[in-house]
């Protein structure tokens, strides 16, 4: 039996690799401005959703309905610059966290497909 991302990575290491990326787009001016201010709060909807996201328990699904990620982001200016920015922090954060299996490399490349969806303006 094949295990999900979400088992290989496991809840634990999951969790602490997005609170370590939120630690960092907080203390980045290129992007720290997109973002609501309740960074906790934002990270709690993040932990959701890459749990759902890498075939664990849909719980973002459960609270918030489907995840219609182009539509909730279109309030926010998400240019290549933001992208990018938000992709380098990603890459930190994945790298940090040491995950098994190179299951951090197919995290980020799957968050990288995403991040190109959702930028929504031209520079």
């Amino acid at each position: 039996m094949t295990k999900t991302p979400y088992e290989v990575i496991g809840q634990d290491a999951l969790y602490r690799m997005i609170d370590h990326f939120y630690r960092l787009v907080e203390q980045d001016n290129r992007i720290n401005h997109l973002f609501p201010g309740d960074f906790a709060e934002t990270a709690r909807k993040q932990k959701q959703f890459l749990t759902q996201f890498l075939g664990g328990p849909d719980l973002y699904t459960q609270e918030h309905g489907h995840p219609m990620l182009k539509k909730r982001h279109m309030p926010f200016i998400i240019d290549e610059y933001a992208k990018e920015a938000w992709l380098e922090n990603m890459h930190t954060a994945i790298q940090t966290a040491q995950f098994p299996d190179n299951v951090g490399d197919y995290l980020y490349e799957r968050l990288r497909l995403t991040a190109n969806y959702m930028v929504n303006t031209e520079n």
